[in-house]
């Protein structure tokens, strides 16, 4: 017990590390991961990491993907959801059904429902990884949102056929038009989920008298909850998740109080950094076990498998990228459309970023090895090998060659947005002046008598005018941003030798060392740029 312990702590810290030398080479942390844990594997200082089928997607899948919804822009969800939506249904269905019929016709004894078994696992992909990789090149903004609004809905698409095609490997019998009923029965069932769970989650938080570790806890409680209750009444687990966390998200300002919504970031954001690094680990750990377990299939015959579906991948989703273009320039005479000439940029952006990761991997690890006969799944062990494949292919080749693709095609932004910079300023002076209209319409009295409110006012205004002056004018922000840091760590030093003082209660310094590392947090979020 003990050493399975100090193992999984030095898992840990091995995936600390990676990222680490990930940010320092300025590469997107899953490519460092992945490849990482294929040499951690290779060297055997791990044993065999076995997790149960049945629980990897329960695991795994419900809290990465709230947090990526509670994130989302719903705005730009909206703006594009003709796009993201025939990318995360119409795409991914297609592209099932391309590497269906190939697999079948390339693989002996690959029948065409486990080519979709195959299909649906590899179809969608992976958000982390695109959007990671996103961060270290400048794209525009629409392309980013419909990365990761298609990231969002395509889990819940291509898990759908995952499970109607083991359904039919399973049983043996496979009926179009009810697989075609009861994928709508699943959309449509677990949005409706989500939302009433949801529902129930914004009653409590609204109504019951919660605090801040109550929240955070619920926070962390509400996706298993939608995910489980969707999947018991047969609907898409995924989609109760995305529909919940969207919902809840966008009324978070009501439901959460501002301690909550700061633990409950930071908390989240830990939460998902260690799933993800757990997973991309976990990709390259769990390679050479499967190669171990390939049985009759040689290995060179699973790696040729590897590339030819890989190949098929990526050639299938530019080739569909590309037709939305078209399509859109055609449907475009007859609906209004967010873009009615998207060119071939964009496109090319979008087909290349189509990088496979955690869902994925976790669709295929919940093969179960054994069917209700008692029979052994057929072929898992070479889906498992080729998923691995596609995996750390699409990882390494498209997400190194990523930047070097946005680079080339030198998109500019067609939707010509004011500069974050100029953004920034204008949200600034809308708040310092609806501060001072506030205070003047509601409380004119209380400012003239009180000396407190008057200074706050006079403050106000005087922000005010700093803030034209600089637009004016300019200042050197970097300067300013050096020296009030430097201050802030000289007020930490007076607190410490505060503290060494008897009649100085230690809580009082706690208190004020979390108002100075406050301030500083908010010095860095107003002159840092937004990620």
């Amino acid at each position: 017990m003990l050493t399975t312990v100090i193992q999984h702590i030095l898992l840990i810290f091995f995936i600390l590390l990676l990222v680490m030398i990930a940010q320092k080479l300025k590469i997107a942390y899953p490519i460092i991961l992945v490849v990482g844990g294929l040499c951690l594997s290779m060297l055997r200082l791990f044993p065999t990491i076995e997790i149960n089928p049945e629980l990897i997607l329960l695991i795994f899948l419900p809290p990465l993907l709230y947090e990526a919804a509670w994130y989302t822009s719903w705005k730009e969800l909206w703006r594009w959801r003709r796009v993201i939506s025939i990318f995360a249904f119409l795409i991914v269905i297609v592209t099932s059904g391309v590497v269906a019929v190939v697999s079948h016709a390339l693989i002996p004894g690959f029948s065409l429902a486990l080519g979709f078994v195959l299909g649906g696992i590899v179809s969608p992909p992976d958000a982390v990884s695109a959007t990671t990789i996103l961060k270290y090149v400048k794209v525009p903004k629409r392309i980013s949102a419909i990365l990761e609004g298609e990231s969002l809905m395509n889990d819940a698409s291509s898990l759908i056929v995952f499970s109607f095609a083991k359904t039919a490997v399973i049983s043996g019998v496979f009926v179009l038009h009810e697989a075609a009923a009861s994928f709508v029965v699943a959309i449509v069932m677990g949005i409706a989920i989500g939302l009433l769970v949801a529902l129930i989650y914004y009653a409590i938080h609204r109504w019951l008298p919660t605090g801040t570790e109550m929240d955070v806890i619920l926070t962390l409680t509400a996706p298993y909850v939608m995910y489980i209750t969707a999947e018991y009444f047969h609907g898409s687990g995924v989609l109760a998740v995305v529909s919940g966390g969207l919902f809840l998200s966008s009324r978070s300002q009501h439901i959460l109080s501002y301690r909550s919504r700061l633990h409950g970031a930071n908390v989240w954001a830990t939460i998902g950094f260690m799933l993800n690094g757990l997973v991309f680990m976990l990709i390259g750990l769990e390679l050479p076990v499967i190669i171990k377990e390939l049985g009759t299939v040689s290995l060179w015959d699973a790696i040729k498998y590897g590339l030819i579906i890989t190949g098929v991948l990526v050639v299938t989703r530019l080739l569909c990228t590309m037709g939305a273009s078209v399509f859109t320039v055609f449907i475009s005479r007859y609906i209004t459309t967010a873009d009615n000439r998207p060119g071939w940029k964009g496109p090319v952006i979008i087909g290349w970023a189509g990088m496979r990761g955690v869902v994925s991997l976790a669709a295929a690890l919940s093969i179960p090895v054994y069917m209700d006969n008692g029979a052994l799944f057929p072929q898992r062990n070479l889906i498992l090998f080729i998923t691995f494949t596609v995996i750390l292919l699409t990882l390494v080749a498209q997400g190194l060659t990523l930047p070097l693709v946005i680079r080339w095609v030198n998109m500019e932004d067609p939707d010509k947005q004011i500069p974050a910079e100029e953004q920034e300023r204008i949200i600034r002076d809308r708040l310092l002046e609806g501060s001072i209209r506030f205070l003047d319409t509601h409380y004119p009295e209380e400012v003239k008598a009180n000396p407190a409110l008057k200074q706050l006012r006079e403050d106000l205004e005087l922000r005010k005018t700093v803030s034209m002056h600089n637009k004016i004018e300019g200042v050197d922000h970097l300067l300013y941003k050096k020296v009030y840091v430097k201050m802030l760590d000289h007020q930490r030093s007076v607190l410490h030798e505060l503290n060494k003082d008897p009649a100085t209660a230690h809580e009082l310094i706690r208190k004020y060392h979390e108002l100075v590392d406050i301030e500083e947090e908010i010095l860095r979020m107003k002159y840092e740029p937004a990620s």
